[in-house]
């Protein structure tokens, strides 16, 4: 069955190209053995930093400078509230400075919550729409109920990818 499908290769080759394929005629004989370059294999891309690695990366400035990831990941329920409460000042005060020296965040809509405020000029993907929705998933406006927030700038630090939050601490005695 080779040699059959070797004949059609060689004959249509012939007939429309004038030669014979180099192959056909090294495996016939017809030609030497002509080296084959081995090239060597493409270097591996090198780890590029993609959104993930961007919430990996401020989830880790949120547990370094606040113990967020701490917080959250703390079982409260036996705590009096006023433990809590005093917990949670601290973390806030401190996340909320870290948020504010590598992220410059502003409100989608800047009105007053409780007033109309009008869709237009908005991005679809800027709004959610809540409530009675028309059909059409579309609306002039309505009564503004969260302002939303967006980043303006981000200023992260350089960071390698990868998914550790914060590394594990041993305290050697």
């Amino acid at each position: 069955m080779n040699r059959i499908s070797l004949a059609f290769r060689s004959f249509f080759s012939i007939l429309f190209g004038g030669t014979l394929p180099a192959d056909v005629a090294q495996a016939f004989g017809y030609s030497k053995a002509m080296p084959v370059k081995v090239s060597p294999p493409p270097a591996p891309p090198k780890p590029t930093a993609g959104p993930a690695d961007g919430a990996v990366q401020i989830l880790s400035v949120l547990q370094r400078d606040a113990r967020l990831v701490d917080f959250l990941m703390e079982d409260i329920s036996g705590y009096p509230d006023d433990q809590v409460g005093a917990a949670v000042r601290d973390v806030q005060a401190q996340a909320k400075e870290s948020l504010a020296r590598y992220l410059q965040l502003e409100p989608v809509i800047d009105g007053v919550e409780g007033t109309f405020t009008k869709t237009g000029g908005l991005d679809s993907a800027q709004v959610k729409l809540i409530g009675k929705v028309p059909p059409s998933g579309k609306a002039p406006g309505g009564l503004l109920r969260h302002k939303g927030w967006k980043a303006a700038k981000v200023d992260l630090p350089q960071a390698t990818p990868g998914s550790v939050l914060a590394p594990a601490e041993l305290e050697i005695e």
